[in-house]
């Protein structure tokens, strides 16, 4: 059944509106739907709704609610993935795979050895990352988008950090401490965590000596180096792993 999401003032007393132009072309041009076909919503925010589509115009369709539910599918543990910013079409790679597994929000960071040459018109690629996590989440069926966030320069990075209760610091340098010694060490489950990916050239050591002074310790993912694309769904993966399952 197809997912689809809505903003909570499309969900009215009994029905709900969707008028998304993406949307409404996808369910009349691609799935063909008629009504009387069944579909799944989501506000975004606590609810999901089986509806039943009564009207299909060229704008808009509507969709009977037949039941409402908390959503149940997403990890109580809350990831933000500040992933350093890879060349070509890797982000894409990242912020489909890391929606599917589980996080909810992405930070695009510019550190010291990104290597993207084309900076300009920045806010068109923050827009199509977010349209890849909406595609990711509507596909794996999640109850929520994870929002790409505007990008940050690494010195800002740090400042954050306070406002999460762990910070996993994958560190290609470190080859001892690993994220299995650091999650076992801790005595209490976590809440929020942030996840620091560097970019192709890694972090450069006043970098990594930055993050470790706010207190994040260095771990290392495995005995080999993991690509930047690899990095971030695996570690979300351990840490999923090790929290929610």
């Amino acid at each position: 059944m197809v997912k689809l999401f809505v903003d909570p003032s499309k969900v009215l007393a009994h029905h709900i509106i969707i008028d998304d132009r993406d949307d409404v072309k996808h369910i009349r041009k691609v799935l063909r739907l008629k009504e009387g076909d069944c579909i799944e919503v989501s506000d975004n925010t606590a609810w999901e709704y089986s509806c039943e589509i009564f009207r299909i115009e060229d704008d808009h369709v509507e969709a009977a609610i037949l039941e409402r539910h908390k959503c149940e599918r997403e990890p109580r543990l809350g990831i933000t993935l500040f992933q350093g910013i890879p060349k070509a079409g890797k982000m894409e790679i990242i912020i489909q795979k890391c929606t599917e597994l589980g996080v909810c929000e992405i930070v695009p960071v510019w550190n010291e050895r990104t290597v993207v040459m084309d900076k300009g018109h920045f806010s068109k690629k923050i827009e199509r990352w977010q349209k890849v996590a909406n595609e990711a989440s509507k596909q794996c069926k999640r109850s929520i988008i994870p929002t790409v966030a505007c990008d940050l320069h690494f010195a800002e990075m740090p400042a954050r950090l306070s406002a999460y209760d762990l910070v996993v610091f994958p560190y290609e340098n470190e080859e001892k401490y690993s994220i299995k010694d650091l999650l076992s060490s801790l005595s209490e489950k976590p809440q929020r965590v942030a996840l620091i990916i560097g970019p192709e050239g890694g972090f450069t050591d006043e970098e990594a000596a930055r993050i470790s002074a706010t207190g994040a310790k260095p771990v290392t993912l495995g005995k080999t180096v993991l690509r930047t694309e690899t990095a971030g769904p695996a570690a979300t993966a351990m840490l999923l792993y090790e929290f929610e399952l």
